[in-house]
């Protein structure tokens, strides 16, 4: 179990766009498990939607995205890296997030190769499916992150990672 100041340590994401709160379980290489509580005093409420506040499915994504990195940042060799976006595939949108809502995603390694991983999320909500979807990261040292990102990611998005 991870507590939100264990997860910057490995996450370089800070307030506000740190979107998960704690890391329920881990198993290296395998799966990991955190979640996210939405309370109404998110930025992102104050305009969407004034009146029937839901959470922006992009950022339900960047916050399973954030529980996956956590997954690949934490195998052995990808310590200290960032993980970026390489692509999202099948991802669908079942049920709305909103304030007062938990938002527990589940985590499994789909395949890695080199500096590329591919993940399977899903994000749930009293156990129900809000949304799901593969995931596709680019591993980068931090120093050198914006030509690695490029070079990592252009020539497998189109393939997939471990397809």
């Amino acid at each position: 179990m991870l507590d939100v100041e264990q997860i910057r340590d490995v996450l370089p994401h800070r307030y506000p766009f740190l979107l998960v709160d704690r890391i329920l379980e881990l198993v290296p290489e395998e799966s990991c498990r955190g979640y996210k509580n939405v309370t109404i005093n998110e930025e992102f409420f104050e305009g969407h939607f004034p009146g029937h506040a839901v959470m922006p499915g992009v950022l339900v994504c960047e916050a399973m995205a954030q529980v996956a990195g956590v997954l690949l940042l934490s195998m052995t060799g990808n310590e200290g890296k960032l993980a970026y976006f390489g692509g999202m595939d099948k991802v669908r949108f079942r049920k709305p997030v909103v304030p007062g809502d938990t938002l527990v995603t589940d985590v499994d390694m789909i395949a890695s190769r080199g500096n590329i991983g591919k993940v399977k999320a899903v994000a749930r909500v009293n156990d129900e499916v809000a949304a799901e979807g593969e995931f596709i990261f680019a591993l980068v040292e931090r120093d050198r992150r914006r030509k690695q990102a490029v070079e990592a990611v252009e020539p497998n998005v189109e393939q997939g990672a471990g397809e």
